[in-house]
């Protein structure tokens, strides 16, 4: 072999190792790549709710001990129970019987695996579920809260109320944000179909936390006049050859009556008589006959005011004219932010 044959072949040698050099190098970098992105679609998200046997729920609520009744509503009982394998006390809830016959070919588990993928500190998560013939539980996170309902309407035994003026407002925001999360943040999004004091529980910062969303379908086949729901659900719900059902203005509705609620103290009955007798009051201006008579009116009312204009909004305009519930969340977050010492 010649002298140039051989620089030729040492050239082409160098040639073969430099793209295979070259090529390591891309697969080099292209491992390192997707090292990040494997590790990214790894991190932990919201559990989804955990599936439980009866047995598990029959142990934790001790044979549905009527002791450990921690609430009743119009979709079923709840009580107080840790379940095995937990250190926490949960709340579950334990739909009627009656509501679970009609809805027996509803697909339970996979709604209660969509609704605990709702995630926000306004509202009540969803833990777990359990379905057996003839019966359908919901688990719930439970942390000793008290309802809405018990700070206005049931602790009257000295004449006063837990909650004051900046309480309230507070109480009023809150609510607010977590159903603004449910409407327009999950997707799809969910409609809570009750929104009421007894649904609305009260945290140790007097926050507010929703609970029971997105259960409202065990009520569809049933009277609503008869399941607690008066009061709360406007009148396009049921009045009408096309009733409406539940919507997210249906659900704007009865934060305005909550916030009624809050204003005046009074509670809302199923004739909807609180609305009727709210809303003159509002529209001419006579707060100190409408304000809750329990707390001593601030000196400055104009965030009561204002409060009091958004709960207007909500129960006095028909569906297509009712505000959003971004709009009703913006209005009261700044009623939050710029609480004043009352």
């Amino acid at each position: 072999m010649s002298r140039g044959e051989i620089i030729i072949v040492y050239n082409v040698i160098l040639a073969i190792l430099a793209i295979i050099m070259i090529i390591l190098v891309i697969l080099l970098f292209i491992c390192c790549k997707k090292k990040p992105i494997k590790a990214e679609e790894t991190l932990p998200t919201k559990q989804i709710a955990c599936s439980y046997s009866l047995m598990d729920i029959h142990g934790a609520t001790d044979g549905f001990n009527y002791r450990r009744i921690i609430g009743q509503g119009c979709i079923g009982s709840v009580y107080a129970g840790i379940l095995p394998n937990g250190d926490e006390q949960v709340a579950i809830k334990r739909i009627h019987p009656r509501l679970v016959l009609s809805n027996a070919g509803f697909g339970f588990s996979s709604m209660m695996k969509w609704l605990s993928l709702a995630d926000h500190p306004n509202i009540v998560p969803i833990l777990g579920f359990s379905e057996a013939p003839g019966e359908r539980i919901v688990v719930m996170e439970f942390g000793g809260l008290l309802s809405l309902d018990f700070y206005l309407h049931q602790n009257r035994d000295d004449g006063t109320s837990l909650l004051d003026w900046n309480c309230r407002l507070k109480v009023a925001a809150s609510a607010a944000r977590g159903i603004e999360y449910l409407h327009e943040v999950m997707a799809p999004h969910i409609v809570h179909g009750c929104i009421k004091p007894s649904n609305i529980l009260i945290d140790f910062n007097f926050c507010a936390r929703v609970c029971d969303y997105g259960l409202y379908f065990f009520l569809g086949n049933y009277d609503q006049k008869q399941l607690g729901l008066m009061g709360y659900i406007d009148d396009d719900y049921w009045i009408g050859s096309e009733k409406k059902g539940c919507s997210k203005e249906s659900d704007v509705y009865g934060l305005g009556v909550v916030l009624l609620e809050l204003l005046s103290g009074r509670r809302s009955d199923q004739q909807g008589l609180l609305v009727k007798w709210a809303m003159p009051l509002i529209k001419e201006m006579k707060f100190s006959e409408f304000l809750d008579n329990r707390l001593v009116l601030p000196s400055d009312i104009r965030p009561l005011v204002r409060l009091a204009k958004v709960a207007l909004a909500c129960v006095g305009n028909s569906r297509k004219s009712r505000p959003s519930i971004v709009q009703v969340a913006a209005i009261l977050n700044s009623l939050e932010v710029g609480l004043l010492s009352f």
